[in-house]
Parts: structure tokens; sequence; C-alpha cells
């Protein structure tokens, strides 16, 4: 019988749960947390749960079929936020020595209730039946299944060099303006697709791994890189008459990031990726992406340095400064300075920063390279000239800027701003501490855009708009439209263009995300992310006067997410 304190606390997380919906704040079951974070953090990992050790040993007992399914729902639904290995990464650790001393009833109780912290109401919500979430209680009590390690061999066994290097065309090919074509992810197809930003047709589809996180261009702009959340790289060769994959190779169980060196004299020569699973990441070549040197990411943490045995390796962006490349530690909260020029050497500076570190950009003068810790609420810039933390800055909840909107303040000087999954603020940042050293890493502006679950901000040299989506806010008026300002008039507020009804698709969620420029700064596309089943599209607008100037419709166009720019990307440019 579950206690009266546990019944207690059960009725007061639904009285909680009650008065959040009364005040009107978007809850999806989770008890004072926006509906935008749990879309963004509860995520399932895309590692194969079938593939972990099952470790069924003592008490609470377990079938087999019970331990494999729990094994699955918690990959599903859990492991994006308590961790793979269950401790803790944005949720709280469920280790058997904790959760052991809890005791099933009272697992069930909070499995079913949720907190005020952020954890699903599973049981009330109707997610899971009160039998499944007895299940998940006795779950948690076991060892966690460990998934398998992935190193040199399992990689190499995965490495495909399609086309070999003196295979491949000796010049370009086709007659496509590459800097100015897209790289579009079809995200639940598994599949990229390269639409001509002239002519705005798709010109390839080309199968990658499960959900393309980013595009990125080798420094010369010939190739291109993407990597699956299902760890697969793709490698593109843009110069063949139709651009096709000429190499590949699966480097892990889950991953988010991939890059390749841009520093003089280096240019192409390597490739980068860094794992979620297992916690690590590896260099390539540049040509054939044959891995080279594969580096583990486990240790302490920066703040209380304690060990986590499952640190991801989240943004990876290549310095401009030197031979390195700059790899985001999320759990432990460190910024790792990887100095490319002797891999058999390998020199590493570690710079502490904060914990939870995802994704960022470099500021306009391409030196500084400004880098969300989201659920620390601050951004950390690392000047990448002298290999230092150069601040922390303090700004909203949970910033998400993908790579942040470079621009020059008519107030402040030169700024980076990045926008937030958790509130409705914009933080913009001075990034000049030559000329403007008394706004130099402070947060000079704090403004108001349409709400949260904001998931890219941007803007171009040539525009004086700073586009700002909101996919993943609760509200349908919301994620379906972006806020956009006046870079010259901050104050005067925002702009909401309704880009999903200008793609007039019928029914669906129609989330808009990610704005992204054309090469000359006078357009900016938009994704407008439907079901799987329903139509998407994109929308491209005129960067001058705010209207619609096309629809790309395409019956291969299924879920559009991310849009890279050729020129933009190579370039660094937002």
């Amino acid at each position: 019988m579950i206690s009266r304190n546990i019944i207690g606390s059960a009725f007061a997380l639904s009285a909680l749960m009650l008065a959040v919906a009364q005040a009107g704040a978007a809850t999806s079951g989770h008890p004072g947390t926006p509906e935008s974070d749990m879309a963004y953090e509860g995520a399932p990992v895309a590692t194969d749960p079938s593939l972990a050790k099952n470790l069924i040993a003592g008490d609470p007992p377990m079938s087999q079929d019970e331990f494999n399914e729990a094994k699955r729902i918690f990959f599903e639904r859990c492991a994006g936020c308590h961790g793979v290995l269950r401790k803790g990464a944005t949720g709280k650790p469920l280790t058997p020595d904790i959760t052991r001393q809890r005791g099933t009833e009272y697992l069930k109780a909070f499995i079913t209730y949720g907190s005020p912290a952020g954890m699903p109401n599973w049981g009330t919500s109707g997610d899971l039946s009160p039998e499944v979430v007895d299940m998940m209680a006795r779950y948690l009590q076991h060892e966690p299944p460990q998934p398998p390690e992935y190193g040199m061999n399992e990689m190499k066994a995965t490495w495909k060099v399609v086309v070999p290097p003196d295979q491949r065309p000796k010049k370009q090919m086709n007659k496509l303006n590459l800097p100015n074509l897209f790289s579009v992810t079809l995200r639940d197809k598994g599949q990229v697709a390269l639409v001509d930003g002239d002519s705005k047709k798709i010109v390839s589809v080309i199968k990658t791994g499960y959900a393309v996180h980013i595009s990125r261009l080798s420094a010369s702009g010939r190739y291109l890189f993407v990597i699956g959340r299902d760890a697969k790289i793709n490698m593109i060769d843009l110069w063949m008459e139709k651009p096709e994959t000429v190499a590949e190779i699966k480097v892990g169980m889950e991953a988010r990031s991939v890059e390749t060196s841009k520093y003089k004299g280096w240019e192409d020569k390597y490739a980068i990726a860094g794992t979620y699973w297992p916690p690590q990441f590896v260099i390539m070549d540049g040509e054939t992406l044959e891995p080279l040197k594969v580096v583990g990411t486990r240790g302490m943490t920066v703040d209380t340095q304690e060990y986590h045995p499952e640190p991801r390796v989240a943004a990876i962006v290549a310095s401009h400064e030197h031979p390195e490349f700059i790899v985001n530690v999320k759990e432990t909260g460190k910024i790792l300075m990887v100095d490319y020029e002797d891999l058999n050497n390998l020199k590493v500076t570690e710079i502490g920063a904060a914990r939870f570190l995802h994704d960022g950009g470099w500021d306009s003068s391409l030196r500084y390279f400004l880098t969300a810790a989201n659920k620390s609420n601050k951004i950390a810039v690392v000047d990448s000239k002298e290999d230092k933390l150069a601040a922390l800055v303090d700004v909203g909840q949970i910033p998400h800027p993908g790579r942040g909107a470079n621009f020059v303040d008519p107030k402040f000087g030169p700024v980076w701003a990045t926008s937030h999954l958790g509130d409705q603020s914009i933080a913009v940042i001075g990034t000049d501490p030559a000329k403007h050293p008394e706004n130099a890493w402070k947060m000079v502006r704090h403004i108001d855009g349409q709400g949260g679950g904001s998931l890219f901000i941007k803007t171009h040299p040539k525009s004086t708009n700073l586009y700002v989506d909101t996919a993943l806010n609760p509200d349908p008026k919301v994620s379906q439209s972006v806020a956009v300002f006046d870079i010259n008039d901050l104050d005067k507020g925002f702009e909401v263009l309704p880009i999903a009804d200008w793609a007039e698709l019928g029914d669906g969620p129609k989330r808009v995300v990610q704005p992204e420029f054309n090469q000359a700064g006078d357009e900016v596309w938009f994704s407008v992310w439907n079901g799987k089943d329903q139509s998407s599209a994109l929308v491209v607008v005129d960067d001058k006067t705010r209207k619609l100037k096309t629809v790309i419709k395409d019956e291969r166009l299924i879920t559009p997410t991310g849009k890279f720019n050729v020129y933009n990307t190579m370039h660094d440019v937002y």
C-alpha cells in the first residue's frame, strides 16, 4: 500500500498541476515545466536498446520479457534526460543505490504523478498504464543495461569508400551554383535533399543516417558532411554530375556533431565527429573518412569534480586561429581545444566552462566562440586565439542559439544573440573587447520575443532583420510563425510572419523551424515541419519586404527541419 506521505505528495502534485493549468502555463503533463522544454529534452535516444546488455539480478523480480520491454521504454522516453546509464544528465540520477532505497511503491507514485522539477506524470497523463508503471518502478531498481562500446574496430567495419579520391572529378561536373545550394534535413526519412537556391528545385535526394542533425562543408566547399542521430556520416561530393555519397562511416550509436579542418594550410585535411554514445570523438581523414584517432571524454565535472561516465559530445567547430577543433563536452561542462597537428602526440587544452554545454557559434571576428551551457542558463565565451575562457554570461532559461546571430547594435556595437527554449527572451551580448570594452561579454539587451520554445535565431551581414523561430512552443499560433525584429530599432518590438499559413498545407502541427539565408542575404528560408504522413514545405521570404516570395512543395519534402546554405556554412556566416 502506498504510504500517506506518498499519497499526500501525489495530491500536492496534482494540485500544483491544476494551479499551473489554471494560470495558463502549458505543461504537457509536466508540472511547472513548459511543454517546449520536454519536447526538446525528452526526445528518444538513437541508441538501439536491444544492443544493451541485460542485467536481471536480485529483487524486485522481473521476467526477461518485462525487462526487455522496460528497457525499450526507458530508452525511448527517459534516457534523453536521465542518461543511458541513468547517471543523470538534465534529469536526476536513477541508479540502483538511489532507487532501491526509495522502493517500488515510492517509484510508482513518482512515475505516476511526476514532480514540479519536470518529471513527467506518466501515469495520470495516460501515457503509461498502472501495470507498465509498476514494471518501470521495478526495472529502475536493477542495474542499468549498458550499450556496448564502439571503438576503432567497430568503426572500420562500417567504413566504406564508395568512390576513391583518384576516381572523383577533377573539376565541378554539374552546372549548379554551389555557393547557393541548400542541404535540407528530411528528418523522418533518413535523407537530405539538395535544393538549388536559384531555381528552388530539388536536385538530389540522398540516403543518410536517421534524423540528420547538421550539415557541414569542407573548407573548399566541395564536400558536404552530414551526420545522423544514429552516428552515420555521409561524405557527399558536390562536384559530381549528380552529387552523391563518396564515403561513409558509422562512428558510434548516437551522435550530433561533425566538422572539418579549416585552418590555413590544413583545409580539408581532417574531419571530426563527436558521439553521445559512447562518449567520445573521432578524427578522420578528410578525403576518405578513414578513422585515425578515437578519444574518450569520460571524466570529472567542472563544478563538483565528480566522475561522470556519460559526458556526451555536443557542438564541434573548427578554429580559424590554430589547427584545432573546439569540442563541447556536455555533462562535464568542459570545452576541449584539440590540436590536430600531430595525432600521435595529441595536445588537448581543457577549458572549464559550465555544465550541459550544447550548441553555439562564432562572433563576427571568428575569434570568439560563444556556446550555450543550456541547463546552467549561461553562455560560455572562448578566446580561440589564447585558448582561454573569456567569460561566462548569465542569460535566460535554456539558451539554444543554434549558431547564434551576429549584428551591429546601433547602441552597443558588435553583438551576438541567442534565443531560449525555456522563456520568451532574446539575450544580446557585446562581442567587441577592442573598441567597445564596456560592453564586451555582457548581456547588453534582454528583449522579449513571442514565446519560449525557440531553437534558432538568425540574421545576415546584409540584412537589418533578426528572425526568431518558436518551433517547440505549445501554442500552434506561435510554433507556426516567426518573430522578426528591426535590428536598428529593437525596442519597438517584433512583427509576426505567419509562415505556416503562407505554406497552405492543411492539417498538421506545421512547426516552423530554422531561418536560413541564401548566399546573397536577400532571402530567408524556413522549414514548415509537418507530420511524416502530411505535407511539408519550405517557405522563402523576401528579406527586404518581409513578404512571401515562394513556397517550395515537393512530395519528397518529408519532415524537413534543418537547412544549411553552402556558402554561409563554409564561411561561418550567421
